[in-house]
């Protein structure tokens, strides 16, 4: 059994997390986990350090193969190891696609609020952003948030690209395969090229599932590109490694000649601790992980629906990723500049998603209980004191 409420001190690390903001800062900001990587991958980078030769390395065929195997056993679906590239992170994975399927004329689709990272892409490339924001329902104090299609068909009419967050950062949301695939007809039919960021798709929470978009069809397959990582569900982002799913042959030469073209080189102890994590050897500790994702989820929404009555907040299917919207209690103004001046909590600023994130801030719970506790008391202190 893995004691996640026990954690090694990371102030004496890099780490960015918890170095960006004075030591009397709790942060619960990025979206990075405070419990060590699995045995299973520590031991494979302890075998790579005391080998000793730190050369340059390559996703070899045994690795592609491991990637492959483990879309079989997750998700009956059928991957060929060639249709697998190696990948840099999951960032650079689809500004490569972006940079073969966008245009000045053709611009990216994304779902807002979503990942700070996906609004980059425009201005790294000098393309057009079509957003098409979800429509927001909210049931006492819980959101929730649901696919406006309207907007969705008129805006990717004008897409090169639809970049799906699956599951959705912030939201938490897993779509349904009915959604999946009316998203994916309407990129088809529109000559949008699907890249699919399904880097949380391990991290599920409670009894949730998950499907992969390119597995509803061989068809949709054929259109998408689909990216993961070891990186968010097994706690090693800083090894930088990821893959790019791409089944069709031509999409796949076009899409590796960019990243080749761009001299993305994978590190190479990201590839050894890629092989670990998903070669099973880690389900173990996975499954302990999102049980305890789980509670600590319940245990966000208990105290929030408690302590803070007035505050609105989503129950995440998927990640370890709160967003809650302060815009009903007395704060005025960004409610990540007034928890980080008056709770010395550092959280996400919700805006960073998109305009449609005034007013919230994203809530990172992947971290032992009683942190989680102590930062929503200083939260409820300080809010009491507005």
């Amino acid at each position: 059994m893995t004691n996640f409420d026990l954690v090694p001190s990371r102030r004496r690390t890099n780490s960015v997390k918890w170095l960006r903001y004075p030591k009397d800062v709790l942060p619960m900001w990025v979206a990075d986990m405070d419990f060590p990587a699995p045995a299973p991958i520590r031991k494979k980078l302890r075998w790579a350090a005391e080998h000793g030769v730190l050369g340059y390395d390559f996703a070899t065929p045994r690795l592609k193969e491991v990637v492959a195997a483990r879309m079989d056993r997750l998700y009956g679906w059928q991957v060929e190891p060639d249709a697998v590239v190696d990948v840099t992170g999951i960032v650079s994975g689809f500004s490569v696609a972006a940079r073969i399927a966008c245009s000045p004329k053709r611009g990216i689709l994304l779902q807002t609020p979503v990942y700070n990272e996906f609004h980059e892409v425009k201005n790294n490339l000098g393309i057009p952003q079509l957003n098409a924001p979800f429509a927001r329902r909210v049931e006492g104090n819980i959101l929730r948030y649901e696919i406006d299609w309207d907007i969705f068909e008129k805006q990717v009419k004008k897409a090169g690209m639809f970049l799906l967050c699956s599951p959705h950062n912030p939201l938490g949301i897993i779509f349904s395969r009915s959604e999946l695939k009316r998203m994916a007809e309407l990129c088809i039919q529109n000559g949008a090229l699907i890249v699919s960021d399904e880097i949380h798709s391990e991290l599920l929470l409670g009894g949730s599932a998950f499907t992969p978009m390119a597995k509803l069809s061989p068809e949709i397959a054929r259109h998408t590109i689909t990216l993961v990582s070891p990186s968010k569900t097994f706690n090693v982002p800083g090894l930088f490694c990821g893959f790019a799913i791409v089944p069709d042959e031509r999409l796949r030469q076009r899409y590796r000649k960019e990243a080749e073209r761009l001299r993305m080189h994978v590190n190479s102890m990201g590839l050894y601790a890629a092989e670990a994590a998903f070669s099973g050897s880690c389900d173990g500790w996975l499954a302990e992980l999102r049980r305890y994702l789980t509670a600590n989820r319940d245990f966000l929404a208990k105290y929030l629906g408690e302590n803070m009555p007035a505050a609105l907040f989503t129950i995440p299917d998927a990640t370890y990723l709160g967003w809650l919207d302060f815009r009903g209690t007395k704060i005025e103004g960004s409610p990540y500049q007034f928890f980080l001046k008056n709770a010395r909590v550092a959280l996400s600023e919700g805006r960073i998603f998109g305009e449609e994130g005034a007013g919230h801030v994203r809530l990172n719970f992947g971290a032992p209980r009683k942190t989680l506790a102590q930062g929503l008391e200083r939260m409820r202190k300080a809010l009491e004191r507005a």
